[in-house]
């Protein structure tokens, strides 16, 4: 399922449009039209992403509470076991993927390859994939002199060949742990989560080229 073609107008104004032109958010624009969403509440998701990107020239800013901002969050995947590393969150007290705000990258890839490294302490992280994993708008609530607000999350695989390195970050998380995906789905128990998870178990077929589910 495709985003409404209306999009393509959407994208032509933002690229070509009058005005200023915007590199950051035409770049991301490209990238959430060429995600292919996996079921209609992603697809929703999508659309509201798009118009906030194409709408809203601070979308970057973590002070843009209204209608929300965009964040970047990585899958930590280590392909030799199929193992993918989550957190358990300090302030939200779940267990989450690795990711936050933007820090002046206007990217929200960069975004989500320096927060994973920051959260999981792994400095070999690496692309499975270039193009966004997943797409997810969820509520945050009010706290640290915040408004309660909605995160416009793009979601990226990647991948460490060091797993044994990982470090916790106190300050970020209670506890930092290896799953399989099955095990990984159960802790987040999330439709997003889950999503995103058999997109990863996908990746990593292709990846070695097996055939079949990896245990």
């Amino acid at each position: 399922m495709m985003p409404d073609p209306g999009f393509v107008l959407l994208r032509s104004l933002l690229v070509n449009g009058p005005g200023p032109s915007d590199p950051a958010r035409a770049a991301l624009f490209d990238a959430l039209y060429r995600h292919v969403p996996a079921d209609a509440r992603e697809a929703a998701d999508q659309e509201a992403i798009l118009r906030l990107v194409e709408t809203e020239p601070a979308c970057f800013s973590r002070r843009t509470f209204a209608p929300g901002h965009i964040t970047g969050s990585a899958f930590v995947v280590c392909p030799a076991t199929g193992l993918v590393l989550l957190h358990h969150h300090r302030r939200l007290g779940a267990w989450l993927q690795m990711g936050g705000h933007d820090d002046g990258e206007r990217d929200a890839r960069a975004t989500a390859l320096r927060e994973a490294a920051e959260e999981s302490g792994l400095n070999d992280l690496a692309l499975l994939s270039d193009e966004i994993l997943d797409l997810d708008i969820h509520a945050i609530p009010a706290g640290k002199g915040e408004p309660p607000h909605l995160h416009h999350d793009v979601r990226y695989a990647v991948a460490t060949l060091t797993p044994g390195a990982i470090q916790t970050d106190a300050a970020e998380s209670i506890d930092l742990r290896w799953f399989t995906l099955d095990e990984a789905a159960e802790k987040m128990n999330e439709p997003g989560g889950r999503r995103a998870l058999a997109r990863i178990a996908a990746l990593l077929r292709a990846r070695d080229g097996r055939a079949g589910p990896r245990e």
